[in-house]
């Protein structure tokens, strides 16, 4: 039953990212910033996606910015997740 919740619960959030797109870098990293900080306040943060957003925002200083909103993307996703995650747990 479990396993079910968590693979509804994956495609889903694949889905997200299509549903709101931020028009800046800086929402963006908000955006997956305070995705991160809801699955910490359930003690579910997954341990990649802090190491995501860091990896972005050199990225994007380097002047890389559709690899950091890629990677920016997939951390906002992951702390998603990691909230869905718990709820289903």
């Amino acid at each position: 039953m479990k396993y079910h919740a968590l693979i509804a619960t994956f495609s889903l959030g694949l889905l997200a990212p299509l549903g709101v797109q931020a028009s800046t870098f800086d929402e963006a990293y908000k955006q997956a910033s305070l995705e991160i900080d809801k699955a910490k306040a359930v003690n579910y943060e997954w341990r990649d996606s802090r190491k995501l957003l860091k990896k972005a925002e050199k990225l994007h200083k380097e002047g890389k910015t559709d690899k950091a909103m890629k990677l920016v993307a997939k951390a906002r996703e992951q702390g998603q997740l990691a909230v869905l995650q718990a709820e289903a747990q």
